[in-house]
């Protein structure tokens, strides 16, 4: 096949790398032309994902990739296209579709009949068939279901482990009709391949919800769960906060049991998926209050750091604290909707002055998202673990000179390494 892969982010990219290894002719396209270049010399615009260096230089040696900017010409010459462009949403998760609007207006332009259009973006549930098929229609003049098929397929993966995922995990697949469903599961099924699943009730592969419908609400869900899980999580931390329980001991002694699944609470809920998705969810059911107060809950914890770090040191008012990590996620260099961004702004309101650590981050990275930049063995006050990066684990109080007070928001550090310091560990009770 001849396929087309718009936006070449860091799912996007990786997409067209694993197309293009099964065989295929792949078209990879982006508005940045920085990152075409890049692509086209075989260089990784974003270091950090497992195999993606290699398997780039692989397939643009061998020619079985070509990255431009023209997104029309490439879909003109191609039997499937798919549409990785990132979503904007503002700080409530409600979606901005500028973005992926002009994609669509691109690919409409240079669609031609037979062509296979499969959205992974996620989305909130109807999109597929109320916005972005009829915008084909017009735009190209064909028929979708009839001229075309359109599907909405959700990417499943974790950035930093995409290869992996991509083998590990049901491609799933929804159709605007019965015809646009079965092309969806024959496309994936020849750029894909699958891990053996013995756990699964039937077959790891492709698997076609039966409408795009269902293809979005299940990413939604999937990711929603997550966030309700963390929120219950959460609620059962500051219970044992006051209680003088363990939580984490609590946690491990229940999922002990194969119907308790809970997972690990924390100081914030960050990323491009848990924080926004349930907004989605909650933008097509805006009575869901399961997931609103889900969402409420998990908002509210960075805040409660700072108080408890206020109730074990003292009045916050000109003390030098610092936030250990920007990332969203231990490992990852991205901070999108970070809980580093609510602590900073709740140690500031208390009158702190802050800084800000990650060992991804050079100093002038982060003077560019707006902190200042701390450096180990700079005078300190006070500190807030955000992420848990492992580098995290090895710190002691050499590190962190004159520290009075911590709150560890991750469970990361070694207290044995911290004597004389006012300790707290979210969700355990002194």
């Amino acid at each position: 096949m001849k396929i087309t892969v718009v936006a070449l982010g860091k799912i996007g990219l990786p997409l067209a790398v694993q197309f293009a290894r099964k065989g295929h002719t792949v078209f990879g396209t982006d508005v940045n032309e920085a990152v075409v270049n890049c692509v086209n010399a075989g260089i990784e615009p974003f270091p950090g994902e497992a195999h993606l260096a290699e398997y780039l230089s692989e397939v643009i040696s061998s020619r079985k990739l070509t990255a431009t900017t023209d997104i029309t010409a490439a879909v003109s010459q191609s039997d499937a296209v798919v549409i990785v462009v990132p979503l904007f949403v503002d700080d409530q998760g409600i979606p901005d579709f500028g973005r992926m609007d002009m994609a669509t207006k691109a690919i409409g332009m240079g669609l031609k009949p037979g062509t296979l259009v499969s959205y992974e973006t996620t989305l909130p549930v109807g999109t597929t068939r109320k916005r972005f098929a009829p915008a084909l229609e017009e735009i190209s003049g064909l028929k979708a279901g009839e001229d075309f098929h359109l599907v909405f397929s959700p990417e499943r993966v974790f950035t930093g482990r995409l290869f992996t995922d991509l083998r590990k995990y049901p491609k799933l697949v929804g159709g605007i009709d019965i015809e646009s469903g079965v092309r969806g599961v024959k496309f994936y099924a020849e750029v894909l391949d699958f891990d053996l699943r013995p756990d699964l009730e039937r077959p790891n592969g492709v698997w076609d919800l039966g409408s795009c419908e269902a293809s979005e609400l299940a990413k939604l869900a999937e990711t929603t769960y997550r966030d309700v899980n963390i929120a219950l999580a959460n609620q059962f931390a500051l219970f044992s906060e006051s209680h003088g329980i363990d939580v984490q001991k609590v946690i491990d002694a229940s999922n002990s049991q194969p119907f308790s699944h809970i997972h690990r609470p924390g100081i914030a809920v960050g990323g491009h998926c848990i924080p926004i998705y349930p907004r989605f969810y909650l933008w097509n059911d805006p009575g869901a209050t399961v997931v609103s107060a889900a969402r409420t809950a998990n908002e509210a914890m960075p805040g409660h750091a700072v108080d408890t770090l206020a109730r074990i040191h003292g009045n916050l008012k000109g003390q030098r604290v610092v936030v250990l990590g920007a990332a969203y996620r231990a490992g990852v260099k991205e901070t999108a909707f970070s809980g580093v961004f609510p602590t900073v702004l709740a140690l500031e309101q208390s009158g702190a002055i802050v800084s800000v650590h990650d060992p991804m981050f050079s100093d002038a990275e982060l003077a560019q998202i707006g902190f200042d930049a701390y450096q180990y063995g700079e005078p300190i006050d006070a500190a807030i673990i955000q992420t848990d990066h492992s580098e995290y684990k090895e710190l002691s109080s050499i590190h962190l000179p004159g520290v009075k007070s911590i709150v560890d928001g991750r469970r990361v550090l070694n207290e044995n390494n911290w004597p004389g310091v006012r300790f707290h560990v979210l969700g355990r009770g002194s």
